[in-house]
């Protein structure tokens, strides 16, 4: 199981998040999330996502449920195509996407996202940098992030940020 504390400087709470991967076969896993907020005391996120690896195509494909206290459930389907940009792949340019719909199929939220990621192993003695430039195409928003090893720093262009740190 994978264990992170998040926080972020919208909500000011410290959130702790787990997730899980159940192989289903071997381009295939259900994932498992769960967010518990220290604010309030109670679970704030929990889904399954059934994920879908096309390795010929760089891409996956994921479908599931999840559910938040503020919207209830949802529905959600995501997506996901890497290019490479260059030969050894540590630079490439995604694009993904998600539409998630309530139970009653009426209300409908979508994300998108162009963004290039670039991975620099060994920055420093043991550590490894990944430093990802996007701009999130149904927000119109421009964000970054920086992930060293165990630290992961989000920020868009309204000054929304996060943090977290992978235990």
């Amino acid at each position: 199981m994978e264990t992170s504390i998040r926080y972020g400087g919208d909500t000011k709470a410290l959130r702790i998040h787990a997730k899980e991967k159940f192989p289903i076969d071997s381009k295939t896993h259900m994932l498992i999330r769960g967010e518990l907020d220290t604010r309030i005391g109670a679970p704030s996120y929990v889904s399954a996502v059934i994920r879908h690896f096309y390795p010929d195509l760089s891409a996956s494909l994921g479908v599931g449920l999840q559910y938040d206290r503020h919207e209830k459930l949802r529905y959600t389907v995501r997506g996901k195509k890497t290019f490479p940009v260059t030969n050894d792949g540590l630079l490439t340019f995604n694009v993904k996407g998600q539409c998630d719909v309530d139970k009653e199929f009426r209300e409908r939220k979508s994300r998108g996202a162009a963004e290039f990621s670039w991975s620099i192993f060994n920055f420093q003695r043991d550590q490894d940098v990944r430093i990802k430039v996007g701009y999130e195409v149904f927000d119109k928003v421009p964000y970054l992030q920086i992930r060293e090893n165990n630290w992961t720093l989000n920020a868009d262009i309204n000054g929304r940020w996060n943090v977290r740190f992978d235990l």
